[in-house]
């Protein structure tokens, strides 16, 4: 009974998503991620989380919008582009929290992010049994702070043949 499902909003952190994948060697299929978070956590909604807009990744934006992610970008003053990484922590966790207070979170939560930094947003979404999953981009980028959580509430991109799903593969 595929009607009767929850609908999710995934919430992404796209520069710890990418460093942590391209540190051990492959590279998301955004397409096939987009549908990988629909078919596995029905996610309805999915907002990509990345620094600041650069004119020579103009082709990288596309992409995730064609894919179907909503993209957004840390707000920088002129001084600030290009001395700061992107920073996002505390605008996904606005958000989310901003979601829970007007009630337009239908679902839960899908967290795509291994940083420590919103354990206590995840802490707080499952006490409010608002949160579905936390999706680590590997293993090494899992911080120590989500091990009291419990294994049903995480799991890793780079485990259980989830990576053969969504991996990037060149063509020939």
């Amino acid at each position: 009974m595929k009607g009767n499902k929850q609908s999710n909003s995934a919430f992404i952190d796209g520069q710890n998503l990418y460093l942590g994948t391209r540190t051990t060697g492959w590279s998301i299929d955004y397409k096939k991620f987009r549908v990988y978070l629909k078919d596995k956590f029905n996610v309805t909604e999915a907002y990509y989380y990345m620094g600041c807009i650069k004119e020579t990744e103009q082709e990288l934006y596309t992409n995730l919008q064609l894919a179907g992610f909503v993209l957004n970008f840390k707000e920088h003053t002129e001084l600030m582009k290009g001395k700061k990484k992107g920073n996002i922590d505390s605008d996904l966790i606005f958000d989310v929290m901003k979601e829970i207070v007007e009630n337009t979170l239908n679902g839960k939560v899908v967290l795509v992010s291994g940083d420590g930094d919103y354990k206590k947003m995840v802490s707080y979404l499952i006490k409010k049994n608002k949160f579905q999953h936390i999706l680590f981009p590997n293993n090494h980028f899992r911080s120590s702070l989500y091990n009291n959580i419990g294994t049903d509430n995480f799991s890793s991109l780079d485990e259980r043949g989830v990576r053969n799903k969504i991996e990037y593969i060149p063509s020939p």
